[in-house]
């Protein structure tokens, strides 16, 4: 909780400033229909996105089921890019807020003048030191800080409340101003759903509450009924890592609304409005001006150093949601090399977009707010899309009504956000490119590798090739595309290759065919399977990449068996331009070409490779 928590609490921060000059004396308006939707949307909503992506995917995996093929890819990449959005700004933009702190402090050096993206640099290079040294550093680290912290901000708020009451004029002086702006409370409450959306950031840590549960231990349920012992969790239904994940949302659901609250109230009535705007005393740091007021400069200091503790380690939970999800997407999908799912390295690219959006934005707060806001509610609308449709296809017709009206919410939050701060999706447009430029170029140049993470073959195949190499020394396969199966087909094709490709006539053959699935799956674990069809032997094996495939089963017939084996193709018809492009997006195309091509590639000895025929 600790991990999501330096994200999602770490908004106190700035929050409650964002909220005054969004909604101005209506802030706690705003925030109550802020924690409304937190509780009774986003709540929900992640609460079941933990149920069916357990394995920290989060929504973007619920997606992907959901859609296949390539389009269910481009939608991931496509959210991929709002998720690295939000990440890579959460790093950024924290980092920069604890730098305002530090400036702002009474106490801090005159040198920090001026300094905003030296320090917001040093926070980012800090941060990623702690990742290369280990995960384990990166959560002990977490759980003390948001200790800290939100004990602190507990009394900031206790204090100040102790304020408002001393002082209830500041209730009045407050309501009558309000009603003198706003007379109609209609018109209030219209302001209040208006203003809203700007206040998004409080809702930044419920992708980053999933995408840590891969974290949370697992075990077994609670006893059931006369005591009988619960059941263990498996890899497959891991139901103690759901029921704490549950928990983990709701606990840290309920501390930050009841946090959003009661700091809207006391710096909504404590706080000019002059000083939360721009270059104000109380310009993102509210809660930090009412400490220094009320608590003296020597805890308004504590409180600084905390608050910039954990807006710079703020960055940890967005480090670990962004080394959580490029793993398990793009090199599955064959669109970034094989070092990207090491942890090191990308520790070092993530550090340096980070450095490179801070020299961009010059290290400023306000500029990278709307890409922030952009991420995180195009997030949690996917996940609220995502389990509508998953409610849809399960006939849970209550689950469907109820998550179909929260995704309209968030999705007018979403397009509301985005016309009054367009900048947010300019942003996450580029990193939606490069995302997208990257994966073609990476799954073209990887288009020739082996793509299966496994080759098993059944009693019948293994009996098959072994027959072969044991009896005759040899093993020649024919590879056929499959048509209506009938025994002619067989016969046709059999006769076609022996006359052409010259295959002895006593010499047996076995057929190899592969049927197609999903083509935009990368990498897939095989499992031939040996049937004998009117006479013939076949081999049977179904997969996305045809030429790719039959490679490595070849490869895994001549490990097996010790004989090096010949395969038997017919040209492909059509346009060797376009048969490139075929195999590109469905992995068909030239056929017999690539399949050699794959086969050099992999084994570089001409003498242990298995060989190609083609006529």
């Amino acid at each position: 909780m600790c991990l999501t928590g330096v994200d999602y609490f770490s908004t106190l921060g700035y929050q409650p400033a964002i909220a005054a000059l969004a909604a101005g004396l209506l802030s706690p308006f705003a925030t109550v229909v802020l924690v409304l939707l937190t509780l009774f949307g986003a709540l929900p909503v992640y609460r079941r996105v933990a149920r069916e992506s357990f394995r920290g995917e989060g929504s973007i995996a619920m997606l992907e089921r959901l859609l296949p093929w390539w389009g269910g890819k481009l939608v991931v990449l496509v959210l991929l890019g709002f998720a690295a959005t939000d990440f890579m700004i959460t790093i950024t933009l924290s980092a920069a807020d604890a730098t305002a702190h530090a400036i702002e402090n009474p106490f801090a050096p005159d040198w920090f003048e001026g300094q905003q993206v030296i320090i917001t640099l040093v926070l980012i290079a800090g941060l990623s030191v702690v990742f290369l040294r280990g995960f384990k550093e990166a959560i002990n680290i977490a759980v003390v800080l948001v200790a800290v912290f939100l004990v602190l901000n507990a009394i900031v708020v206790i204090v100040s409340i102790g304020h408002v009451f001393e002082n209830t004029v500041v209730v009045d002086d407050w309501w009558k101003a309000l009603t003198a702006e706003h007379g109609n409370p209609l018109v209030m409450v219209g302001i209040a759903l208006i203003a809203f959306p700007k206040l998004a950031l409080g809702l930044s840590g419920f992708e980053t509450g999933v995408a840590v549960m891969p974290q949370i231990s697992s075990g077994r349920t609670k006893r059931g009924a006369g005591g009988t012992p619960g059941v263990a969790d498996t890899p497959a239904k891991p139901l103690g890592r759901i029921k704490g994940a549950k928990r983990l949302l709701t606990v840290s659901a309920i501390i930050m609304s009841t946090f959003l609250i009661s700091s809207s109230i006391v710096t909504t009535l404590l706080i000019p409005q002059k000083d939360f705007e721009a270059g104000g005393p109380a310009n993102g740091r509210a809660l930090a001006y009412l400490a220094h007021q009320f608590l003296g400069d020597g805890f308004g200091t504590a409180y600084d150093v905390a608050t910039i503790a954990i807006l710079w380690f703020a960055g940890a939970s967005a480090l670990a949601g962004l080394l959580n999800l490029v793993p398990r997407y793009l090199p599955r999908y064959g669109m970034a090399p094989h070092w990207a799912g090491a942890v090191r390295p990308l520790v070092l690219v993530f550090t340096g977009i980070a450095v490179l959006i801070t020299l961009v934005f010059r290290a400023n707060v306000d500029a990278q707010a709307g890409a922030y806001a952009t991420g995180v509610l195009v997030l949690i609308t996917s996940a609220s899309v995502a389990v509508t449709l998953s409610a849809l296809r399960k006939k849970q017709r209550a689950a469907t009504i109820g998550f179909a009206v929260i995704a309209v919410v968030f999705l007018y939050t979403t397009v509301a956000n985005i016309f009054e701060r367009p900048d947010g999706v300019r942003i996450a447009a580029l990193f939606i490119i490069a995302i997208i430029v990257v994966s073609i170029v990476s799954r073209v140049q990887r288009s020739f590798q082996l793509r299966a993470t496994s080759v098993s073959l059944d009693a019948n195949a293994i009996d098959f090739v072994l027959t072969d190499a044991e009896e005759y020394d040899s093993i020649r396969i024919i590879a056929n595309e499959p048509d209506d199966g009938s025994a002619e087909e067989y016969r046709q094709k059999i006769r076609e290759e022996r006359r052409d490709s010259g295959i002895p006539q006593r010499s047996p053959v076995i057929f190899l065919e592969v049927y197609p699935s999903d083509s935009s799956d990368f990498e897939e674990d095989l499992l031939v399977r040996g049937e004998v069809l009117h006479g013939f032997r076949v081999l049977k094996v179904t997969s996305g990449n045809i030429p790719n495939t039959i490679a490595a089963t070849l490869l895994e017939i001549r490990d097996l068996t010790g004989v090096v084996p010949n395969i038997y193709f017919e040209w492909t018809e059509g346009s060797p331009i376009s048969n490139m492009f075929k195999f590109l997006v469905t992995g068909t195309g030239e056929v017999a070409p690539v399949t050699r091509e794959v086969l050099r590639r992999a084994e570089r000895d001409r003498t242990h490779r298995p060989e190609v025929h083609v006529s």
